[in-house]
């Protein structure tokens, strides 16, 4: 009887020792999990909306708006902006879609005076936008580039973003490499942040040189989690990638989607990333 007790006793301490095993196991299979959801999840867009002109030759910012919040953008990078220019009506765009999409905070930088306005691009966020400026590099193309840097308090995190539009004719490559080396020795040098992200119309496509020197510090999103070619111009017949989302190991990334829609000449590109560090 003795023996039977103590086989029992045994045999019972066992199984709780398996159980405890498996219980710690599946624990430390869900404990990623747990961890990204403390951290905040965003999604956004790159999105050259040729001052609001449609494929239809239309100027139409509701139809911009519209599909910047059918993406659930929380922050948009917008390329060919237009501040008071006669061919848009004279209208400030970037103030236009802040309203019309609820992107309360939002910031315009300028890089050429235009049809008696101003012309450059712009950056609208849900998040407050604690420190902006627009770099200016040496023009060597026949436009004034630059790029719109935004540090965006998500939650909490410090996210800084750069906004850019490079030159898009062969002969200005050495433009676009010039900024992609400034935005990486000048500008986020001078920046603490949690994670970083470089965004826009770089021009040219993936192997070029311009995408090889981004991706020597920075990782392109569509190459990671993209699904298909990921063209975005012409939207009608998309045969090219010129827009990107690249970002730092501050970052992890979710998703990344190219929208179909007819609202400019180019497609936006859109990324979900969570904030991880």
């Amino acid at each position: 009887m003795t023996i039977n007790v103590q086989f029992s006793l045994r045999s019972t301490i066992s199984c709780l020792l398996f159980i405890f095993l498996i219980s710690c196991g599946n624990n430390e299979q869900t404990q990623p999990e747990t961890e990204r959801d403390d951290h905040p999840t965003l999604t956004v867009m790159s999105y050259n909306i040729q001052h609001g002109r449609g494929m239809d030759g239309e100027i139409n910012l509701e139809r911009i708006a519209q599909v910047i919040l059918d993406e659930g953008a929380d922050i948009v990078a917008l390329q060919e902006v237009d501040m008071g220019v006669e061919r848009s009506g004279r209208i400030d765009i970037a103030t236009e879609l802040a309203d019309l999409t609820g992107l309360e905070h939002y910031v315009f930088g300028k890089n050429i005076d235009h049809q008696g306005g101003d012309y450059g691009n712009a950056t609208l966020s849900r998040y407050p936008i604690t420190e902006h400026e627009n770099v200016h590099f040496e023009r060597l193309s026949n436009e004034q580039r630059g790029i719109l840097t935004t540090m965006i308090d998500v939650d909490g995190y410090s996210l800084l973003m750069l906004n850019t539009h490079l030159a898009h004719r062969s002969q200005d490559e050495p433009e676009r490499l010039n900024y992609i080396e400034g935005a990486r020795d000048e500008i986020i040098p001078k920046y603490q942040a949690d994670g970083i992200i470089f965004i826009g119309d770089f021009n040219d496509v993936p192997g070029s040189p311009t995408h090889e020197a981004v991706k020597e510090y920075l990782t392109d999103v569509w190459e990671v989690v993209g699904d298909g070619d990921g063209f975005t111009i012409p939207p009608d017949n998309p045969n090219r990638r010129i827009d990107y989302i690249f970002y730092d190991d501050g970052l992890e990334p979710l998703n990344a989607w190219v929208p179909v829609t007819m609202a400019s000449d180019h497609l936006p590109v859109v990324g979900e990333f969570v904030l991880r560090r």
